[in-house]
């Protein structure tokens, strides 16, 4: 077992909050110049003699790694996690790691393109069977389980259409079989959801999303077990998936702000939704927050808040591209959760690598716009909108 440096903080024997662990968990204290911020370590080489950890970047111990890895472990409430250079990095690494050839892994449809893409193009060379649940009821799951099936991995709220699975129900159906459960969490963030607390095994996140928040940097993490953390590190230290430590310390520095940041975007996409979903030139509005969502009542039982990410269709005869490219504030881009408000057309960037008929099945069309919301004010993003729409409206009349 990895032995971690314990960087806990303990206050009048109490535990201490969500953003005082954002803010002060993880740091590396500077004992030479007392800076308010951690020190960079740089080095990629380590003396090896008289030392308590041999350290080497590709290990995962550099003296920032491990700090870092115990904040995010701590957010989600597990006991250990590892940072990699993106979010695929961490799920495809964690994957092998608990697949070999033979196994069996059931997967809910409505997964992040990039997941669906590596096990359609990967698992079949490696002899790992998989199974895709169209229907996300427990019996949709357990009618796909084998007697060699090892994983089953879900992810809600889902990428593009926010639809939301029944963890508990997954996990009381996993364990009844001896089956390791493992989550993308990153559209919900530690801030609305922690699996491990509902009985998850394995949490795993593009941090280069909300954990990063600004747009500048891309990382993943897993958080697991201590147990199953080194057994992902097995793996990991011969795959060479590890993050830059300069990447890292930004990471450690974004995810200061994370509960600040996520709670006004939850806040306002749900203003977003609600104002969408009454507008006649909207078709259609994807956000578990609304009584309306088919998965309403199950994200209120699991989650703290509904997020930042939502997703509408135009109404019939409006162009989702052409509508894109009169926003003025919104910005045309292809990640998600910034501070920065974001939209982008699901076929052309997060599931083009899926055939059409792949889409069609996940119910992703053409016309899907997926619609990351910023802290910006939700008025002006409101305009922004509306402008956009009268905008295609007076060039379609024109043409």
């Amino acid at each position: 077992m990895r032995k971690l440096q314990d960087y806990r903080i303990i206050m009048n024997s109490k535990e201490i909050g969500f953003n005082t662990i954002c803010t002060h968990l993880g740091e590396i204290k500077d004992e030479q110049f007392k800076g308010a911020v951690s020190p960079i370590y740089l080095s990629t080489s380590y003396a090896f003699e008289d030392v308590d950890v041999k350290r080497y970047p590709r290990y995962f111990n550099t003296p920032n790694q491990e700090a870092l890895c115990k904040k995010i472990a701590r957010l989600e409430k597990g006991e250990a996690s590892l940072i990699f250079g993106s979010g695929m990095a961490a799920i495809s690494t964690t994957l092998f790691a608990f697949l070999q050839k033979g196994d069996h892994i059931v997967l809910q449809r409505t997964l992040y393109g990039g997941t669906a893409n590596l096990v359609n193009e990967e698992f079949e060379k490696h002899g790992i069977q998989y199974s895709y649940v169209d229907d996300q009821t427990m019996a949709g799951f357990e009618q796909k389980i084998k007697p060699n099936t090892k994983v089953i991995y879900i992810e809600t709220p889902s990428n593009p259409l926010l639809t939301i699975t029944d963890i508990k129900a997954v996990v009381q159906l996993a364990k009844k079989k001896a089956i390791t459960t493992m989550i993308d969490n990153t559209f919900a963030s530690p801030v609305n959801q922690n699996p491990i607390e509902l009985g998850i095994d394995i949490v795993l996140h593009s941090a280069t999303k909300y954990l990063g928040g600004h747009s500048d940097i891309l990382a993943g993490a897993v958080v697991s077990s201590e147990k199953n953390i080194d057994q992902v590190f097995q793996v990991a230290k011969n795959f060479g998936g590890s993050l830059s430590d300069f990447t890292v310390w930004m990471l450690e520095r974004s995810i200061k702000t994370l509960g600040i940041r996520v709670k006004r975007q939850n806040k306002n996409a749900l203003k977003l939704a609600k104002w969408l979903d009454k507008q006649e030139d909207i078709a259609a509005v994807y956000y578990p927050g609304l009584k309306s969502h088919p998965d309403h009542k199950i994200a209120k039982s699991q989650m703290k808040g509904f997020g930042g990410m939502l997703s509408f269709e135009l109404k019939e005869g409006l162009d989702a591209s052409k509508f894109q490219k009169e926003l003025k504030l919104i910005k045309s881009s292809m990640s998600l959760a910034g501070v920065e408000s974001t939209i982008l057309s699901p076929t052309l960037t997060s599931h083009a690598l899926l055939t059409e008929e792949e889409r069609r099945l996940q119910g992703i069309n053409d016309g899907l716009l997926r619609f990351s919301v910023g802290i910006e004010e939700k008025e002006d993003l409101m305009q922004d909108i509306r402008q956009a729409i009268n905008k295609i409206k007076i060039l379609e009349l024109e043409h």
